[in-house]
């Protein structure tokens, strides 16, 4: 496809963005890594190895994973590509869900961990899995309000002190909590749910990033899947083991509701020769100029043909009548965007 400048957007990388005001320099879309290792229903492993080669051939450079997705197998399945491409590569990673089985058990319970100890371990695993010296980017993946997040924090920059860890990020954070944490220590980039589906970010999180000069990384930028009209209902189209299958908006009445939401998505990409997805990724671009701070959504994917098409979004520019058409979609979503919302920040709001 060409994009609205009449470029070729198969073959022209994207552009490039700060990460915070002294953070490093990636392409202004990541690549969501947590779908190819698990959640999603099974992988075709060669094809998910060919979507980051493709992701990187389109100018993405961050790419994003996490220490409990697959219990470390996504950092595992990450090692022999940043092997290989180290220095072209800003690499993200999380810490804080523990998803260890309790004492005598085999049955899986999570647990949100933010003190020290666990911090510094954590750490250290997650370099050997992913074999490297430092983690480019690390995150505190989800707030223990137990914990004072001047501990934490002040954890999280002893390892950048150490040379573990480059630049600290957090995810699901309050606006307050994002001023707390970076007067202990600078915060590159708040990674959170942004999307037409979702936008509680905008109370306090993302005006908060702006005024701090920190990025915002906008995790499930496509709706896990639904904004591009791939399925209308989790609980008839999707595999089994696919946890889509518990999100409240994508099932039963809710998801008939919501399809009928994404009419006016599908007409602007027939105008601009897109994709719905690409239209819903657009927005979320954009999302930089509304609020004056930059934006990198990391939309996931196990497809190379689908990194290509998401790149190529980055180019897709909507016009002023057109975000105006998409403005009121997130208020009509039926259903939350988690079935327990305890440990996102609009639970803390």
């Amino acid at each position: 496809m060409t994009d609205d400048n009449g470029t070729d957007a198969r073959t022209t990388p994207i552009a490039r963005v700060h990460l915070g005001t002294d953070g490093p320099l990636v392409g202004v879309q990541g690549l969501g890594c947590m779908g190819m290792s698990e959640f999603y229903g099974g992988t075709d492993e060669a094809a998910a190895r060919a979507a980051l080669d493709a992701a990187l051939d389109a100018g993405v450079t961050l790419f994003d994973t996490a220490d409990m997705y697959g219990r470390g197998a996504n950092e595992r399945f990450l090692a022999p590509f940043l092997a290989r491409h180290r220095d072209e590569v800003t690499i993200a990673t999380k810490f804080a869900i523990d998803r260890s089985a309790d004492a005598g058990s085999d049955v899986e319970v999570r647990h949100v961990r933010n003190d020290p100890a666990y911090i510094r371990q954590a750490v250290d695993d997650s370099l050997q899995r992913l074999g490297v010296d430092v983690i480019d980017l690390y995150y505190m993946h989800r707030r223990d309000p137990a914990v004072p997040l001047a501990d934490s924090v002040g954890a999280m920059a002893e390892l950048v002190q150490a040379g573990k860890v480059r630049h600290l990020g957090l995810s699901e954070v309050t606006g307050a909590e994002l001023r707390e944490a970076h007067a202990v220590h600078p915060i590159a980039a708040l990674q959170s749910e942004w999307s037409l589906f979702s936008r509680d970010v905008e109370h306090t999180a993302v005006p908060a990033a702006a005024e701090l000069g920190v990025a915002f990384v906008p995790y499930s930028p496509l709706g896990r899947g639904f904004l591009t009209g791939a399925f209308t209902d989790a609980a008839k189209e999707l595999a089994e083991g696919d946890f889509r299958h518990q999100q409240p908006r994508f099932t039963g009445d809710n998801a008939r509701a919501n399809a009928e939401l994404l009419a006016p998505v599908r007409e602007i990409a027939e105008a601009h020769g897109a994709t719905p997805g690409q239209v819903a990724l657009a927005w979320v671009q954009q999302q930089a100029d509304v609020h004056g701070l930059p934006v990198v959504p990391i939309p996931g994917t196990r497809k190379a043909s689908r990194a290509r098409e998401n790149a190529a979004a980055t180019r897709v520019r909507l016009t002023a009548d057109e975000l105006a058409l998409l403005e009121p979609i997130a208020a009509k979503v039926v259903g939350a965007r988690y079935a327990d919302m305890a440990g996102t920040s609009a639970d803390r709001e």
